[in-house]
């Protein structure tokens, strides 16, 4: 009925390579996170002077951002450990709340596209971690 030897061949991925992989994964989820605050924070600096409201929501949208990424890839390698769903659901639902209410308090107390100067911050992390693993994995 199924034929098998129409599969595509698995491909073997020793423990170096596996060990290799995961110090890359290590090396660059500290680097995205020390350049993510790195180019929030001169943006800032430059711009502080004339948008002191929004530089300052884009100061937070860095912070958040990379705390939000620390603590997605955190509770992901806990959940490929352990196998438990609930904590990683509960810690998705935090998340959500915590750092979506941020943005809406920019947006009330100051320019409403404030808010938009904390998302840019906030998923810069994002952007560079994709990057990173773009650039890591064509070089392989």
């Amino acid at each position: 009925m199924f034929e098998q030897d129409n599969l595509p061949a698995r491909r073997s991925y020793s423990d170096a390579e596996a060990a290799a992989d995961l110090a890359t994964y290590q090396a660059l989820k500290r680097s995205v996170s020390v350049r993510t605050l790195i180019v929030v924070a001169l943006a800032g600096l430059v711009l502080v002077r004339w948008f002191p409201h929004p530089v300052f929501a884009l100061w937070a949208g860095g912070l958040c951002g990379v705390l939000n990424s620390l603590w997605t890839m955190r509770n992901s390698e806990r959940l490929l450990q352990n196998r438990g769903v609930g904590a990683f659901v509960l810690s998705s639902f935090v998340r959500i709340g915590l750092f979506g209410i941020v943005p809406v308090a920019f947006a009330v107390l100051g320019p409403w596209w404030s808010m938009a100067c904390y998302f840019a911050g906030f998923f810069l992390p994002l952007a560079m971690f994709a990057y990173g693993a773009y650039r890591a994995s064509a070089s392989e």
